[in-house]
């Protein structure tokens, strides 16, 4: 068990704030819009672990800061970012950084047994499928989806991403995604289904705790166990193939020859 003591001020890259037993994670770098990292990655892991095992936590918020939700996008030349794919690594260094680290990443964000809401600010380029993952996914109209750091920025789409956009969209759609690099607008996130609501920035967060509020006026149990239910398939699938996606992720990186 943890308790929000413990770690509300652990983390460079998530501010927390817990009224009623809902928590607030805004994701940040340095007071503005997330940029992914290797710290980032890190910090996420553990805090949706720490999360998860505090039973003061009834609902989760997670939000961005600023005028974007998580960056920077990848361009096609494979620049910039903790999956640089220009940078060799070793396999020592994938299994450490990547392969441990992110099948952890997601698996304790699933792991978390309370309802979870996602309020995606803005531009989501970088990790999408994270907020993608929550019960609830509402955005800003100004909002867009891309997965801009795989296959668009020279790796295989293995770490979690290849499950949940193939679901979310259908198989045929989801791979189109994926090997396009497309983004995808706030509307059009709404009509293909990865988000249930789009509103103006303003009233985004606001209705994010609306949507809390109203989820805790049901019963402690029944919150948690429907949390339980509605993502076991989910946790199934990447059970399967988290692990064996980043596998094959870290194989390419490895054995890439320019």
């Amino acid at each position: 068990m943890s308790n929000l003591e413990e770690y509300e001020n652990k983390f460079d890259s998530v501010r927390m704030r817990r009224i009623d037993g809902i928590l607030e994670m805004t994701f940040h770098t340095n007071g503005g819009s997330l940029r992914w990292s290797k710290k980032a990655h890190e910090e996420l892991e553990q805090a949706f672990l720490a999360v998860g095992r505090d039973r003061g936590n009834e609902i989760i918020i997670i939000t961005g800061t600023g005028d974007e939700y998580a960056g920077p996008a990848v361009q096609p030349s494979g620049a910039g970012g903790h999956h640089n794919p220009r940078k060799p690594v070793t396999s020592k260094e994938w299994d450490e950084l990547w392969y441990w680290e992110g099948k952890h990443l997601l698996m304790n964000l699933l792991n978390i047994e309370v309802p979870m809401i996602a309020a995606i600010n803005g531009p989501a380029v970088r990790h999408s499928e994270i907020p993608l993952l929550c019960d609830i996914v509402i955005a800003s109209d100004t909002a867009t989806v891309q997965d801009s750091a795989h296959f668009n920025g020279g790796l295989v789409p293995g770490d979690g991403v290849h499950v949940v956009f193939p679901l979310l969209m259908g198989p045929n759609r989801g791979r189109y995604f994926l090997l396009t690099g497309q983004v995808l607008n706030a509307q059009e996130c709404f009509q293909q289904g990865l988000v249930s609501e789009v509103h103006p920035g303003a009233e985004l967060l606001p209705r994010a705790w609306e949507l809390a509020h109203q989820l805790r006026q049901r019963p402690n149990l029944l919150r948690r166990y429907a949390r339980v239910m509605l993502t076991q398939d989910l946790k199934k699938r990447m059970h399967e193939l988290l692990g064996y996606g980043l596998a094959l992720e870290g194989l390419a990186a490895v054995q890439r020859e320019d």
